[in-house]
């Protein structure tokens, strides 16, 4: 069985150095350590993972805690984050709160992380200030993706400013009587997402001197299912919405069926907009607002992984940049 020391012979150096290179540690240079890396695989050396936790106290291994593992942004945030946490050396222990509130205290109000992870990265929910002042007593050092809470390292966009985009897009283009369509009136989880997205909406059309009607928005809990039925809600209506501001791709996907079963074209009747650019929206000719979701995961993780090696960390939110991409489904109104 070949052993640390044998690797280190190999490589002429000293196993303390051949150990950092292998763990992906500071002060070992890149070509120093996928030379290592090269040797150890040649050699066929695995390193033993309880031999390093003790040695270390470290685990190697990040928490990664996500609402919903199903959803599209929470995918797309998690592949960002491992690619770069991989690429370092970390494994991910995968956290799905199945928007479960029991879950979520238990990963987030108790000793369920403590000992088995160095890190903890929380997709899209806000520590409350308990949640926090506990995390910060006795957890490992934590990282956000969306949601901003101060003196947690966060990587975020401008939620209401990427809602005000959206909106400002349908004003310009003439339209008043605008419907939205948004995740859900009550949030278990207490996203802040939602809230901001709603807020924006509102905010450009009092901006233009429109009071905001209830009656227009729905819920559509940010799946293509959701957005059928608040769709058929809003469509429904006597007058009609000219245009349907969603707060995520897939809403509006379910909104311009909702639309297709009526027999309502689009833009032509109907103008449709959404939030994300997932994968697939350019193929559903959608316009909305795109966020860099896989870069943010990527972003996060190596905040995280600064705060580790002891870093000092600006706490202050990263925001990333949003942009309008127009498509075939925004026109200007009928008349």
């Amino acid at each position: 069985m070949t052993r640390i020391q044998d690797v280190a012979r190999e490589v002429g150096l000293s196993t303390a150095t051949v150990s950092r290179a292998l763990r992906g540690l500071a002060g070992v240079s890149e070509e120093t350590r996928q030379r290592v890396q090269d040797v150890a695989h040649r050699m066929g050396y695995v390193p033993s993972a309880a031999a390093s936790v003790l040695a270390s106290g470290q685990t190697r291994t990040i928490a990664v805690v996500v609402p919903f593992v199903t959803r599209w942004y929470f995918g797309e945030v998690v592949e960002g984050a491992e690619s770069v946490l991989r690429a370092r050396g970390y494994d991910v222990l995968l956290y799905n709160l199945s928007g479960d509130e029991h879950a979520r205290h238990r990963v987030l109000s108790t000793h369920l992380l403590t000992k088995r992870v160095d890190g903890i990265l929380v997709l899209g929910v806000e520590p409350s200030a308990s949640e926090h002042e506990w995390l910060a007593t006795h957890a490992p050092p934590l990282g956000l993706v969306g949601g901003s809470v101060p003196g947690i390292p966060t990587v975020r966009i401008d939620d209401e400013e990427a809602a005000l985009t959206a909106m400002r897009h349908l004003i310009g283009l003439g339209h008043r009587r605008i419907a939205y369509v948004g995740g859900s009136e009550v949030e278990p989880l207490n996203f802040s997402t939602p809230r901001a997205r709603r807020e924006g909406y509102h905010q450009a059309l009092r901006d233009v001197g429109v009071e905001p009607d209830p009656a227009l928005e729905a819920w559509g809990h940010f799946t293509v299912e959701g957005g059928i039925d608040a769709g058929h809600q809003l469509l429904a209506l006597d007058p009609l919405p000219t245009a349907i501001f969603c707060a995520s791709d897939e809403m509006a996907w379910g909104v311009m069926r909702a639309a297709m079963e009526r027999g309502i074209r689009i833009p032509e009747a109907l103008s449709v907009i959404g939030i994300d650019d997932h994968a697939l929206s350019r193929f559903t000719d959608l316009t909305t607002v795109r966020q860099p979701v896989m870069a943010m995961g990527r972003a996060a993780a190596e905040r995280l992984l600064a705060q580790l090696s002891g870093e000092s960390l600006d706490t202050e939110d990263l925001l990333m940049p949003t942009e309008l991409i127009v498509r075939g489904t925004t026109a200007p109104p009928r008349g």
